[in-house]
């Protein structure tokens, strides 16, 4: 049965993503109705200009600039403007006249979404936000909901298209960073300005969210360990190549036993080194993965794309049947969950492997003398090999495990030796057998 009485829709923004909502809204507008079991109305578009040009055609009488008017009437808010303000405020009104809020905000939600999931409470209405982390791919219902009663222990994921496109031309086409780039900027991957993308930005407010719902703990943004891609060169990729790895940027929530038997977390953005067999080392284009690993379930994977007005909007609306259906049954969906409160660990004692490249003088002694500093800090070497000769020479190195801090000990400490003209390169190494 379908009610009578319509749910009032208004939607901020009207971009690439907002535009393709406003389309869904009115293509299946039936089937929504069915689904929800009420007609959707849309009652307005918050833009910034009236005569922007956009994707769709907006009924007359719908945009305005009035937006914060515009939430003050709206039973549910969809908000895909972005950005920090007037994003927050206009959510905070939103809820405070008694809408249910969807957001794609990746950024607002990494930085302070403690406040927002307090206003939602203090309200009694829904905040969702599928489509703030890896576009139309399900992963945060199932860590917030299908994975309710399983222990999460690990998060490894490909959340930046734009990132994983110019990697992937790296590697199967021997782009240089410049090259693969531009190619992005070519066909729509990356924007103008690729800052947030290429140095990891977004993808660390997307491993903040991700960390936040498998850990039950808040983690912000400012939490997680950020590096980006620049710096990766034709000679790293072609070195992970000779390994039988792939590079990615990773975006790796764990959750760490400690010393003394109590779990912390550690999150960071940072490319590596993943062997070729591993699920998302064939993660190809602009697409992204996340790859959860869990006490009961085991390992799951969730693959698609990652970005895009259409599928982002895909996950925008699921999750506005959600909250209308919880409306119109006088209910709520599950808010935050930070019972656990754990410690975040910085990234010095974050621990994993490690593929160090050193210029090296080529005369007999060099490799004890470059074991001997990785010995002094607790770095055990797994494999090593020489490349070139005379001032060509290098060594590569791959190291067991080992702490973060240890790590840049070892490289300070090569740095200063009379040996070693350079450190070229440290990349970290994941997801291989030790």
């Amino acid at each position: 049965m379908v009610s009578a009485e319509p749910l009032k829709v208004a939607v901020l923004g009207c971009g690439s993503v907002g535009s393709q909502v406003v389309r869904l809204l009115s293509e299946q507008s039936e089937d929504l109705a069915a689904r929800i079991g009420a007609p959707v109305e849309l009652v307005g578009v918050g833009v910034r200009r009236l005569d922007a040009p956009r994707e769709v055609e907006v009924p007359e009488g719908l945009l305005t600039t009035d937006s914060a008017a515009l939430v003050t009437r709206a039973d549910v808010v969809v908000e895909v403007i972005g950005g920090i303000e007037p994003a927050r405020g206009l959510i905070l009104s939103a809820l405070e006249h008694g809408a249910s809020v969807v957001t794609a905000n990746k950024a607002l939600l990494a930085e302070d979404g403690p406040t927002l999931f307090e206003a939602a409470a203090k309200a009694d209405r829904d905040l969702y936000y599928e489509a703030a982390v890896a576009g139309a791919i399900p992963i945060l219902r199932p860590l917030r909901e299908s994975l309710a009663g399983d222990r999460v222990t690990r998060v490894l994921g490909i959340v930046n298209g734009t990132t994983n496109f110019i990697l992937d031309k790296m590697d199967t086409a021997g782009s240089g960073f410049a090259e693969a780039l531009e190619e992005a900027q070519e066909l729509g991957y990356a924007e103008a300005d690729p800052t947030a993308d290429v140095e990891g930005f977004d993808a660390a407010a997307k491993a903040a969210i991700l960390a936040s719902l498998a850990f039950h703990t808040r983690v912000t943004a400012a939490d997680v360990h950020r590096e980006g891609i620049s710096e990766v060169t034709a000679a790293d990729v072609a070195s992970a190549a000779e390994m039988g790895c792939v590079v990615k940027l990773l975006a790796i929530c764990e959750l760490r036993r400690q010393p003394g038997g109590e779990d912390a977390v550690a999150v960071r953005v940072h490319p590596a080194m993943i062997p070729r067999s591993h699920p998302l080392a064939s993660v190809r284009e602009a697409y992204n993965a996340v790859f959860v690993e869990s006490e009961a379930a085991g390992q799951l994977m969730f693959y698609g794309p990652g970005a895009g007005g259409s599928p982002t909007a895909s996950a925008v609306l699921g999750d506005l049947v959600t909250v209308a259906r919880n409306r119109l049954a006088a209910t709520r969906g599950a808010g935050e969950s930070a019972y656990a409160d754990l410690a975040v660990l910085p990234m010095g004692e974050t621990v994993t492997r490690y593929h160090v490249a050193i210029d090296v003088d080529d005369r007999a002694g060099v490799l004890a003398a470059v074991a001997q500093a990785f010995a002094e800090h607790g770095v055990s070497i797994q494999t090593v090999r020489q490349e070139g000769r005379d001032d060509d020479a290098q060594l590569v190195v791959v190291s067991h495990e080992a702490t973060d801090a240890q790590l840049s000990a070892t490289v300070e400490h090569l740095q200063r030796m009379d040996i070693v003209r350079e450190v070229t390169s440290v990349m970290r190494v994941e997801g291989g057998a030790e």
